[in-house]
C-alpha cells in the first residue's frame, strides 16, 4: 500500500479539508488529535483471578476468586459472584430493587459466555427472576439458542424451576413514583403538597451514584477465561428495551486464545459499536487491556455524531466504561469521558483497585 493509500493518511486530509472548508474554525473534535490519558498503567495478576466494574464488583470478584481457588469452575465463580448483586436490594442497578421501567415494570436483562466454547446465552426484559445471570446461562447450557426475551424467557425459568417474585422494593417503587409523578406538570399525578412529604431525595443524585450494571470476568488456573453481564437496565426505559448488557459482542464477550471484556454505561453506544468484540479482537492483534479498552472508546467517540448525543466540542455527552483482561493475567480499563471511574480485581493476595483510563475529560 502507498503512503497515499493509507488509510490514516487519507483521515488526516479529510479532517484538515473539514476544517479548511469551515474558513479555517477548528471543528475537529478535541479527541481526534489529543493523545490518549492514562491515569494507570496495565497490571498483571497471577490467575486465579476476577475483574468487575468498580462500583459495585468488588463482593463478586472476591466470590469468584474463592470458588475458584477452592477448585470451581471459573464460570460458576464469576456467576455466583454476579448473585450477590443480582439479590442486594440496595443497588438499584441490578436484579431484586433495580429501577423500574416506564411503567413501574422490573425487567432484568443478562448474558453469559463461555470463552473455552465460544457458547453464550443471554435473557433480555425478563421479569419476575432474580437471577437473570442463572437463567442466561441454562439458555446457553440446555437450548441451541443464545437469547431469550420477556415472556419466552420466563416460561424458560419456569420450566427450569426458578421462582417468581415481585422484584420491585419499596425504595425503587419510590424513585419510579418521584419520576412519574414530576415527569410533567400537564398529566394527572401529583407530588405530594409537603416537600417533608417526599423522602425519596434527589432523584438524580442517586442516580449519578449509580453507574449502572454489573459485569464480571475471570480466568482460572489452567487458562480457562469466561464473562457475565447482568443488569436491571436504563432507568425508567420504555417496556421491551434491551441495552447491550445479554448482547454477545456488546456487553460482554470472552475467547480464552484472547481475553475477555466487558461494560458498562450508554448500552446503545456499544450495541452499535460491538465494543467487547473489538476489545478482544484489539487485544488478539497484540494491544494490551487498557490499550484495547482505549480503541473501544475512540471508536464510540468517532461514530457518535447525532447533535442530541454531542457536546459543544463536538465530543460524546455521554460516558462508557470498559473492563478487560488476557489470557497472561494482564487487566486494565477505560472510560470514555473522565468521571475517576474504577475496576476491581481480585486474585490469590486480594482485592485491588485500578483506575480506568479515559478518553475525554
Amino acid at each position: 500500500m502507498s503512503r497515499s493509500e493509507n488509510p490514516s493518511n487519507s483521515r488526516r486530509e479529510f479532517l484538515k479539508r473539514l476544517t479548511a472548508a469551515a474558513g479555517g474554525a477548528a471543528l475537529t473534535p478535541a479527541w481526534v488529535s489529543k493523545s490518549f490519558s492514562k491515569t494507570s498503567s496495565d497490571r498483571s495478576f497471577e490467575p486465579p483471578l476476577a475483574i468487575a466494574s468498580g462500583f459495585n464488583g468488588e463482593p463478586a470478584v472476591k466470590k469468584a476468586v474463592e470458588i475458584m481457588q477452592n477448585g470451581g469452575d471459573v464460570l460458576d465463580g464469576i456467576i455466583s459472584g454476579v448473585n450477590i448483586q443480582e439479590e442486594d436490594p440496595d443497588d438499584m442497578t441490578v436484579g431484586y430493587g433495580g429501577v423500574p421501567n416506564e411503567k413501574g415494570v422490573v425487567q432484568l436483562d443478562a448474558a453469559v459466555m463461555d470463552g473455552r466454547t465460544h457458547e453464550s446465552g443471554s435473557v433480555g426484559a425478563l421479569e419476575n427472576i432474580m437471577h437473570p445471570s442463572r437463567v442466561a446461562r441454562l439458555v446457553m447450557e440446555r437450548t441451541d439458542h443464545s437469547l431469550l426475551v420477556g415472556e419466552g424467557a420466563l416460561r424458560f425459568a419456569r420450566m427450569h424451576g426458578f421462582k417468581e417474585e415481585n422484584l420491585l422494593t419499596d425504595r425503587a417503587r419510590e424513585r419510579w413514583l418521584e419520576w412519574k409523578e414530576t415527569l410533567s406538570d400537564d398529566d394527572n399525578y401529583f407530588p405530594p403538597e409537603n416537600p417533608d412529604d417526599n423522602q425519596t431525595g434527589s432523584l438524580w443524585e442517586e442516580f449519578e451514584s449509580h453507574h449502572g450494571t454489573i459485569h464480571c470476568s475471570g480466568l482460572d488456573a489452567n487458562g480457562g477465561i469466561c464473562a457475565v453481564t447482568t443488569t436491571s437496565g436504563l432507568f425508567y426505559k420504555m417496556p421491551g428495551r434491551v441495552g447491550d448488557s445479554p448482547i454477545t459482542g456488546a456487553g460482554l464477550f470472552a475467547d480464552t486464545k484472547v481475553g475477555a471484556a466487558g461494560s458498562t454505561g450508554r448500552g446503545e453506544a456499544n450495541l452499535q459499536n460491538l465494543s467487547s468484540f473489538l476489545i478482544v479482537e484489539r487485544m488478539r492483534m497484540g494491544d494490551s487491556p487498557e490499550e484495547a479498552c482505549l480503541k473501544a472508546c475512540e471508536r464510540i467517540a468517532e461514530n457518535t455524531k447525532i447533535p442530541r448525543l454531542v457536546n459543544e466540542k463536538g465530543e460524546p455527552n455521554f460516558n462508557v466504561r470498559f473492563y478487560a483482561l488476557n489470557r497472561d493475567g494482564q487487566v486494565g480499563g477505560a472510560e470514555l469521558r473522565s468521571s475517576n471511574g474504577s475496576m476491581k480485581v481480585a486474585d490469590r493476595s486480594g482485592i485491588h483497585t485500578i483506575e480506568l483510563a479515559h478518553l475525554l475529560e
